[in-house]
């Protein structure tokens, strides 16, 4: 059963973006990911987290989602400009990611994993 997986500024190199090689976006993953900004004290992000948890049972084997706490992982959420809590982050496989931000309904997001990371 795949879980959301929590990624530090090291996973996260080995699994999305390698800031400390590439200056231009590589993306490092085999499957397309959704990445959650997060901090544990934000309510509208625990009302997200049972939603991204359902499409990773859901979508598993097709895309990976990955959560990031701002609070810890300063030097991520700086690089992506987080302001506003939850951002997710969605990444293609191929082509530049985009943001979306605050508590969405499961719709929507799965409306974004076909339209942005194209899968269905």
């Amino acid at each position: 059963m795949a879980k959301v997986e929590f990624l530090n500024e090291q996973s996260f190199k080995e699994k999305v973006f390698n800031f400390e090689v590439n200056k231009d976006w590589v993306f490092e993953g085999d499957l397309p990911c959704m990445i959650d900004f997060y901090a544990d004290w934000c309510r509208p992000c625990q009302m997200v987290a049972p939603i991204l948890e359902e499409l990773q049972q859901e979508y598993e084997g097709k895309i990976n989602i990955y959560k990031i706490d701002t609070e810890v992982e300063r030097t991520l959420a700086g690089m992506f400009g987080i302001q506003s809590i939850p951002s997710l982050l969605f990444v293609p496989k191929e082509g530049q990611p985009q943001m979306a931000v605050g508590a969405l309904p499961k719709e929507t997001f799965k409306k974004a994993i076909a339209d942005v990371l194209l899968v269905s």
